[in-house]
């Protein structure tokens, strides 16, 4: 019996190692359950190495070259926004017109933040590769050992990123069934996360099997980032992105304390936006800045130790292949890749009345910005500049 009773003692201590063991290795998996440090969380630095100066000549020319397109686009001043132009960091051109509010005639200037509307991806995707450079997480983890909610076993961060998740679109599965989304309620991040969970909301498509665009994608991003860092999202751009880089004109909008305040937005014939119950949500959009926050923001990211070298380059790699074609994605970034080798990377917004335009070309140096808040398709021909400064299929004469 002593015998017996030794071996059983000693299976249960056994079991016990064997249990606590799994707790402590799903401890480490689950990176929400850690406290990270304040002192550790990545931050995005400046461009430190002084640039290429250009000469008066060529800023001369490229910028007359700039508002000849600018006076064709936007006739008697009828832009309602801000446009920029820069290489190697240097503005060549900028200008700011009209109003962020109609009603008080309050001008756009400088200084004057709009919405980013799915710019915004761009910043959080980044957000996000400087944790997994800093290997606060992986670009392969599942998200559901960070976010313990989350319905979806195979989704991972990259395909969150790469828009290759399969999941839905939150603007649809809250809209369309009362039972899942009362819409006079404001929805949040966490709503959706939640909904997601407990609505047999089913996935569009098996995850990485195809592309689709979905700004479900990057409010879980944004969850993420606030797991990680345990910060509010606000905090956490703040922290790692914003107050490093030195953009003070640029926030992350919180629904309760800026609906009344911030830039308002107008259809084309200048009727006020109101907003609406989607309007809480962020990571996906809800980003405000100008143009001269973004270029500081667009240097820092093309800096040499932005990332390393292997990450970086994934950025920038085309993720669906799946038919033949130009136009990709990659981890937070539009990109069209023609045969001739020649890539040009952007990615474009439009929430509400606001449109926006992020152009980046690296090899070139250059940064285009172009963002309204009265509705306008216009701010996306800000692509045919870059055949200013590259060879790039592009047509500045064309309407």
């Amino acid at each position: 019996m002593n015998f017996i009773k030794k071996t059983n003692i000693l299976h249960i201590s056994l079991l016990f190692l064997v249990l606590s063991s799994c707790n402590k290795e799903k401890k480490k998996v689950e990176l929400s359950d850690g406290e990270l440090p304040k002192s550790t969380m990545p931050k995005m630095k400046p461009l430190q190495k002084a640039e290429t100066k250009l000469t008066a000549e060529y800023s001369n020319t490229k910028k007359h070259e700039i508002e000849a397109f600018y006076n064709k686009n936007w006739p008697n001043n009828s832009a309602n926004g801000s446009i920029l132009v820069a290489q190697n960091g240097q503005i060549i051109f900028e200008r700011y017109e009209g109003y962020a509010n109609f009603r008080e005639k309050t001008l756009i200037t400088k200084s004057t933040p709009l919405h980013l509307a799915s710019v915004s991806k761009v910043i959080t995707a980044t957000a996000i590769l400087k944790l997994i450079n800093a290997k606060k997480i992986d670009l392969d983890q599942k998200v559901n050992t960070i976010l313990r909610e989350f319905p979806y076993p195979d989704v991972t961060i990259k395909t969150l990123l790469n828009h290759r998740s399969g999941i839905r679109n939150y603007a649809y599965f809250t809209d369309r069934d009362k039972t899942v989304w009362d819409r006079h309620n404001i929805l949040t991040n966490q709503d959706i996360l939640t909904i997601m969970a407990t609505k047999n909301i089913g996935l569009e498509f098996k995850t990485d099997t195809r592309f689709s665009y979905c700004n479900t994608n990057y409010a879980m991003l944004a969850l993420i980032i606030e797991k990680i860092t345990k910060q509010s999202f606000e905090d956490a751009m703040k922290n790692i992105i914003f107050e490093p880089l030195g953009m003070k004109n640029t926030y992350v909008f919180n629904y309760n304390r800026d609906k009344d305040t911030a830039v308002t937005s107008y259809k084309g014939n200048k009727v006020e936006i109101g907003t609406d119950y989607l309007d809480a949500v962020y990571g996906d959009k809800n980003i405000y800045s100008t143009p001269r926050d973004l270029l500081k923001f667009d240097r820092a990211r093309n800096a040499a130790n932005f990332l390393t070298p292997e990450l970086n380059a994934m950025v920038y790699k085309p993720y669906s292949n799946e038919r033949k074609g130009t136009k990709n994605y990659g981890l937070g970034i539009r990109m069209v890749n023609w045969e001739t080798g020649q890539n040009f990377y952007f990615h474009n917004g439009w929430w509400h009345g606001n449109t926006s335009s992020y152009i980046t070309l690296p090899k070139e140096g250059v940064t285009i910005i172009a963002l309204s808040n009265k509705f306008t398709r216009k701010t996306y021909d800000v692509r045919k500049l870059s055949v200013l400064f590259g060879d790039y299929p592009f047509k500045i004469g064309d309407e």
